[in-house]
């Protein structure tokens, strides 16, 4: 049987069994340093959600979720356009309480530096940062991040949350995609 998306990867990069016991690491360092906290986790939209459901799952501390969506990217696009849009807003002040970013890559850093700026003039008594996957080597602004999944190389990557052009976020896995395949 042929799978619709094995004409895109080009490898496996990081398969489950690697991802699950990363993100139980992740888990409980992250139970460890917000416990006695008022920890909100924001998820950033779409891609984010798989990440963030199998994170909450090895936290061991109460928690609330909530959820932002923005935009920079566009059709087709592999690269950041570097001017992001909120497309979908928080449901709840965030005033006085702990935050933590769920997000599942940070490449340029633009979005990431849009984002924290934005949520920083909301009152939080604290701002930080969790990624599944960080592509340090293409960052063009200077941002910290707190809690880092996988560092990995500047490919284009997909599964586990991270699409090409709208699909192929249920893969259990990340992958790289096949340099020049056409998207369709």
């Amino acid at each position: 049987m042929t799978f619709a998306w094995e004409k895109y990867l080009q490898e496996k990069l990081i398969d489950e069994e690697t991802l699950s016991a990363r993100i139980k690491e992740l888990g409980r360092q992250i139970s460890d340093d917000y416990r006695g906290r008022d920890l909100l986790l924001i998820c950033i939209l779409k891609g984010g959600v798989m990440f963030l459901t199998d994170l909450m799952r090895q936290m061991t501390i109460p928690h609330e979720i909530d959820f932002l969506a923005v935009s920079s990217y566009g059709k087709g696009v592999r690269r950041s356009t570097g001017v992001v849009r909120i497309v979908k807003d928080l449901d709840q002040p965030i005033a006085g309480r702990d935050i933590l970013i769920v997000e599942d890559i940070v490449d340029s850093g633009h979005t990431l530096s849009y984002i924290t700026r934005n949520l920083a003039t909301r009152g939080p008594t604290s701002l930080k940062i969790c990624t599944l996957l960080d592509k340090a080597e293409r960052r063009e602004v200077d941002i910290d991040v707190d809690y880092v999944g996988f560092n990995i190389p500047d490919k284009f990557v997909f599964g586990y949350g991270l699409d090409v052009d709208q699909k192929f976020r249920e893969l259990p896995f990340i992958g790289v995609v096949k340099p020049g395949v056409v998207i369709d």
